[in-house]
């Protein structure tokens, strides 16, 4: 099972008052972005994994989708989630997300929004994500960049520069986010991509997100991203 920091206390508090947490998707800054992924919601069939607060889910029940199965591993995320929603179209259930055995097929639609890069073994996450996806269904995922994860000391220099060390050393990382000992696991471009071409996707979109200039203008703060990408956004269809 994969690490569940999020139960924690402290870091649970510490999550909560992340903006894209108190605002939703209008404050994720790769939203724009994401949504151009993503296929006419109307009558579809969503599972999301590593669901959170539901921000997503709620946004696709907006949008004419059927019904949404949301997943999550922490009970407190889910809660929070619940306590958000009020349509009976969504559904949340703990679980881990490299163990979708339970869960039903016949999805039109798999999101999943910084979640992935928890997971030790992605190969086997997509693989479990086909099986879950009708003939061209769609798959779109977000994680932190490589270049994010890779670093065995990931903070800004005050050059300001992003060091960069053991890009090609994928594996484990334990790295201090809101507190201290977070588990993810860092992977190269190539391996997201070959990974899921080897398991029956075709890739339609891949974007290394960095903030536009209209970005900048309405949040300054952003400026800092521009030195390198922080997320990694792929879009791609089951075959």
């Amino acid at each position: 099972m994969s690490q569940n920091l999020y139960d924690e206390p402290e870091f649970f508090e510490g999550y909560s008052q992340l903006a894209r947490s108190q605002g939703g998707l209008d404050e994720a800054p790769e939203w724009p972005i994401v949504r151009t992924f993503l296929p006419e919601m109307s009558g579809l069939k969503v599972l999301d994994l590593g669901c959170g607060f539901g921000a997503f889910d709620r946004w696709a029940i907006d949008q004419g989708a059927e019904s949404v199965l949301a997943i999550d591993l922490s009970e407190k995320m889910l809660a929070e989630a619940r306590s958000r929603t009020s349509t009976e179209h969504i559904e949340y259930i703990r679980g881990d997300l490299t163990e979708l055995d339970a869960i039903p097929a016949n999805f039109d639609l798999v999101y999943s929004a910084l979640a992935l890069h928890y997971a030790p073994d992605i190969q086997r996450v997509f693989v479990d994500i086909r099986k879950h996806l009708v003939l061209g269904g769609r798959l779109v995922v977000t994680v932190e960049h490589p270049i994010f994860t890779a670093p065995s000391n990931p903070e800004w220099t005050d050059r300001p520069a992003w060091p960069l060390d053991n890009y090609a050393l994928e594996g484990r990382r334990i790295t201090n986010w809101i507190s201290e000992g977070v588990v993810k696991y860092h992977r190269t471009i190539a391996t997201y991509v070959n990974s899921l071409i080897a398991t029956g996707f075709s890739l339609k979109e891949l974007v290394e997100w960095t903030p536009s200039e209209e970005d900048i203008e309405r949040h300054p703060d952003w400026e800092i991203e521009v030195h390198r990408p922080m997320f990694l956004l792929l879009g791609a269809d089951a075959t």
